[in-house]
Formats: C-alpha cells, sequence, structure tokens
C-alpha cells in the first residue's frame, strides 16, 4: 500500500525561477543554469512513491539534492513546485496548524549530528518530541523509557549526551524519533558521522527495530553499500534529477546508465543478488512414474549429465547422474520395470530464493553440484549453478537452460 507520493518535486534556491523553469524544459543542465541565473537547481520534477512499512534509501553524491528532497517531503524546505502526498493529503498545500499537526504526530526525523540538547539527560532527551506536544510528564517519560529499552540504552537515562559514544548518541536521536510513534521515520544520512564498527551496529539496530515496528523509513545516504544493505528500494539522484529507482537487484543487474554502472562497479554483487534471481530451470525426472530409461533419454535430449528428482507434488528428491542411471539399465538383464530409488542422491543442498549469493560460497566450494531452490512448501523451484555465481560477481548473466 502507498504509504507517500512524490509528483514533479521541484526546488529552485535564488530568482529568476521563471527562467531557470523554461531552461530545464529546454534540456540545461544544472551547471548551465547556475552559470546563466546565478540560481541553483535543488530537485528537478522529482516523481515517486514509497509503500508503507518499507525502508526507502535516497542516495547520491554531494550536491545531488538527496538532503533537499528529504527536507521538502516535511517542508522543512518549501518547494518551488510539485506535490507530497503522505495518505493522500498534500503535504506541500498544507497550512502552517495542519504541517505542524503532521511533523509531530506522523514524521519523525533523525539527524547526522545528532541534534541533543547538551543540558538536558537522556531520557529528556529522548521525550522531547512527546514534551512539545503537551504530552504529561510521566506519559512521555514512559514512552521514552520504551523507546530506550528498544535501541538498548537501558540504564543511560539520567547520563548526559557528553557522557556517550557517539553511537550511543545516535541511538538517543533514534529513540527520540521512536518514542512519538510516528508513521514515517526521516533520516537525514543518521550514521554518516559515526566510525565504521558503530555505523554496523546501527544498521542493524535499525534492521532489527523494522522487522518489529514495521514503520516507513526515508533514509538518506551517500554510500551504497549501506543503501544494498537497508534498503527495499533505492532512489539514484544525480545534479538534482532522479537517475533510476529499484530494488537493490534492480539497480545492481539493470542500472538505467552509465553513471548507475559506474556508481555500483565496486559493489560486492554476491552480498546483494540471491538465488532466486540467478536460478535456472532445472531438468527433472518424476521418481513416482518414471524409470532409468526416461532419465536417460532426458540426459540425452537435454544434453546434460544430471537430472534433479523430484515427485508428482515437485517436492525434491534428490538428484541422479548419468553413470548410474547407464549402469542401472545395464545391470537390467530381464528389461523390468525399474524405479530409480537405488540410484537416487539425497544429499542435495538447499536453499530459499531470497538467500544471497555469497551465503552459498562455501557450499559451491565443497561441490560441483547444483543448489536447489525450494519454496517454503519444499517444492523445487529451480537450481543455482557455480557458473550463475561467478557470472553474479562479475556483472554477467547466465542463460537458462533453454
Amino acid at each position: 500500500m502507498e504509504k507517500i507520493r512524490v509528483e514533479k518535486l521541484t526546488k529552485i534556491f535564488g530568482g529568476h525561477v521563471k527562467q531557470v523553469q523554461n531552461m530545464l524544459k529546454d534540456g540545461k543542465s544544472k551547471q548551465e543554469i547556475l552559470a546563466a541565473t546565478g540560481a541553483t537547481v535543488g530537485v528537478n520534477q522529482a516523481s515517486f512513491s514509497i509503500e508503507d512499512g518499507e525502508i526507502f534509501v535516497i542516495m547520491g553524491l554531494s550536491g545531488s539534492g538527496k538532503s533537499t528532497m528529504i527536507r521538502m517531503i516535511n517542508r522543512l524546505i518549501d518547494p518551488t513546485s510539485g506535490s507530497v502526498y503522505l495518505d493522500g493529503k498534500d503535504i506541500a498545500s498544507m497550512d502552517k496548524e495542519a504541517l505542524r499537526n503532521v511533523r509531530r504526530q506522523q514524521l519523525s526525523m533523525v539527524f547526522q549530528n545528532f541534534a541533543l540538547f547538551p543540558n538536558r539527560s537522556v531520557l529528556d532527551n529522548a521525550a522531547y518530541g512527546l514534551e512539545i506536544q503537551g504530552v504529561k510528564q510521566d506519559e512521555r517519560y514512559e514512552k521514552a523509557m520504551v523507546a530506550l529499552k528498544r535501541v538498548g540504552l537501558e540504564g543511560y537515562e539520567q547520563q548526559y549526551p557528553s557522557q556517550l559514544s557517539g553511537g550511543m548518541q545516535q541511538r538517543v536521536g533514534l529513540a527520540r524519533a521512536l518514542a512519538n510513534d510516528a508513521d514515517v521515520l526521516l533520516m537525514d544520512e543518521a550514521f554518516s558521522a559515526l566510525d565504521p564498527l558503530n555505523r554496523k551496529d546501527m544498521q542493524d539496530e535499525l534492521l532489527e527495530l523494522q522487522e518489529e515496528l514495521h514503520k516507513t523509513i526515508i533514509f538518506i545516504s551517500h554510500d551504497l553499500n549501506e543503501a544494498l544493505r537497508i534498503g527495499n528500494h533505492i532512489l539514484i539522484m544525480r545534479d538534482g534529477n532522479v537517475v533510476q529507482v529499484g530494488t537493490p537487484e534492480d539497480i545492481l543487474t539493470q542500472p538505467a546508465n552509465e553513471y548507475v554502472e559506474r556508481f555500483i562497479e565496486d559493489v560486492d554483487r554476491t552480498k546483494v543478488i540471491t538465488a532466486g534471481s540467478v536460478m535456472i530451470r532445472p531438468y527433472t525426472v518424476n521418481i513416482d512414474t518414471d524409470g532409468p530409461r526416461v532419465a536417460l533419454r532426458q540426459m540425452r535430449a537435454n544434453e546434460v549429465s544430471t537430472l534433479m528428482v523430484v515427485d508428482s507434488k515437485r517436492e525434491l528428491i534428490g538428484v541422479i547422474d548419468a553413470r548410474d542411471t547407464i549402469k542401472l539399465i545395464e545391470d537390467d538383464k530381464e528389461h523390468k520395470v525399474q524405479r530409480l530409488d537405488s540410484i537416487v542422491n539425497h544429499d542435495v543442498a538447499t536453499t530459499t530464493a531470497d538467500t544471497p549469493l555469497h551465503k552459498l560460497m562455501d557450499t559451491f566450494a565443497q561441490t560441483s553440484m547444483p543448489v536447489a531452490v525450494l519454496d517454503d512448501r519444499k517444492k523445487l523451484r529451480g537450481i543455482v549453478i557455480r557458473g550463475a555465481v561467478l557470472a553474479a560477481m562479475a556483472g554477467r548473466e547466465v542463460a537458462d537452460n533453454d
């Protein structure tokens, strides 16, 4: 279900707005417009939607417009034109009172620099948003304590920001946003000021919290690895323009242009691309109806040396190879109807479609056999072969069996 929809959102800093808008229509670049008018294009005609309960990452290099974008969503910056719909209501057209209520009740923001009050305790910092809303002290402290427990800061509530590490201070900022119980969290490069270890810890914390709370989170980042790790969808910006929106796999496997290709060239694809995206259709034989001669014909027709064995429900039984199949046929002097049970190898590695490829590396290091991809009912959906993993690492596609 759609939570937020952005339509043709534009921000022009400086004067000559009409002239700049005309130049944008004529295809002039941000640099050309700045040179001609002195105005800066922050965001240009951005349109996208965000689903309820997802982590939506907006990313780009410095000056791409990502921070301007998030500040227009809660109208810390007023857009030049365009609309931002939250649950169907246009934030861009709200009066001050309606906007104030939306900010207090539906939107919470977590900043890069923590934005904590140094003279207030951790508890008071976490409860600050509720205090602004006029919530009574006992109630706001109770809610703030619940939020502090969620981010692992129980026992620190009476300390002050200066007594905490950077990672802990950021947890206070996150707790303050959670205490408000807003539908949408806006996180503007919230982890970029942290060292790598604390940053990874906070990413883990965010993902764990999201499993429990299912908030809609808009996360600004300049780090592609971070975006790929936490994002359900990623929007890439350049010079105020939306270049591509997609899932992490979309971004890695179907980059929109050369800019995105350069952006992703150093990413470890195996940590993002899943088994489901590279699996191929397996050749199978039905253990309930087929014998070794049918299996051997299938192998020869498709030029393969192994077949996955399934039952009539397409549940995986195991695998057979050509050598054992031929021997079974040769040993059948009386041409009896034979079953495949005796030659089935039941020791087949299995996985699910959403498993990242890097988790299959150890398996392929120990065997050359395909890995079977099963659904939640243990039915065979496909197989992953070693070549598919190598191709994914190199950024190439693997053809299906046919």
